[in-house]
């Protein structure tokens, strides 16, 4: 009888489906895998670093060219870049999921060729936690939320390290060509909200604010904080070699691969809460060597 029963038991599971797994985009669009996905291409560094974060880099078996990050992701298949990624080549990795931005020309795209995509685009805190949340809900990662409380923790620590003096000091922040600004309700704004100082950006400008440089020039930040790649010819803007920061020498200029932590909302936006708060410290207690 007990063999009888088992066998009913076994065949009864062998023929129960897989439940399927399915999650909610940043579009609202329900999206329904069969499975956790072994092999997923990535085509935003923020998706990228968190999946790695999560332990889970292994599944990754293509990335957009600007994630570089951890390193191991360098040796992977570069299927162009996040907005216009080179549908073909992804198509070729034969991914279970495609995880990209909402904001990327290529998602009806792959989706007509029959691709399961997940577009997620963190802009703001709130962003952050939820994409987190939806990538360990898609990996089936326990707990993913445990990124964002280092995140967190490690935010607050930045904030605590600031000495009185630097509260309050009023900081632009230029995050690329454009030039475009980090505004208040980004996610980098609200970092500097969060380390005490104010961004001279108003909030009815939105997340990342196209500006004209003459509004810079008005506002005239004490400490202004921008990409190598973007810092070259600051003091020959239209009225910009009159400003404090540059006339003082306010100005931190941070490496390519600092930027890439700055710009990026994702595992190590800590990091970047401490590489703001060494640049308000160092710039905002006393004059540096003048811009020319």
């Amino acid at each position: 009888m007990k063999k009888i029963l088992c066998a009913s038991w076994l065949g009864v599971m062998l023929l129960t489906p897989v439940q399927a797994l399915q999650v909610t985009d940043d579009r609202g669009v329900t999206v329904t895998l069969a499975q956790s996905p072994q092999r997923i291409v990535s085509l935003l560094p923020s998706l990228t670093e968190t999946v790695c974060e999560l332990g889970q880099c292994k599944r990754l078996v293509g990335v957009d060219r600007y994630s570089n990050y951890p390193a191991m992701v360098r040796s992977l298949p570069q299927v162009g870049g996040g907005i216009d990624p080179n549908v073909e080549a992804v198509v070729a990795l034969r991914p279970d999921v495609v995880l990209m931005a909402t904001s990327s020309r290529g998602v009806q795209r792959l989706e007509a060729l029959g691709l399961k995509v997940i577009a997620l685009e963190p802009k703001n805190a709130v962003d952050v936690q939820r994409v987190m949340g939806k990538i360990g809900q898609v990996l089936e990662v326990p707990d993913a939320l445990r990124i964002w409380r280092a995140i967190d923790a490690g935010v607050s620590a930045a904030a605590q390290s600031l000495p009185p003096a630097a509260k309050d000091t009023r900081v632009y922040f230029e995050v690329s060509r454009g030039p475009y600004a980090a505004g208040t309700s980004s996610f980098i704004g609200e970092t500097l909200l969060r380390l005490g100082v104010k961004n001279i950006m108003t909030p009815e400008l939105g997340p990342f604010p196209k500006i004209n440089p003459e509004y810079v020039v008005r506002a005239n930040p004490d400490v202004i904080m921008i990409g190598a790649r973007n810092a070259q010819g600051l003091a020959q803007r239209p009225g910009w070699a009159g400003m404090r920061a540059l006339r003082e020498g306010r100005l931190c200029v941070f490496t390519p691969e600092e930027s890439d932590v700055l710009v990026r909302p994702g595992p190590r936006m800590a990091e970047a809460a401490r590489l703001m708060a060494t640049c308000i410290a160092s710039k905002s207690g006393k004059p540096g060597a003048p811009v020319q």
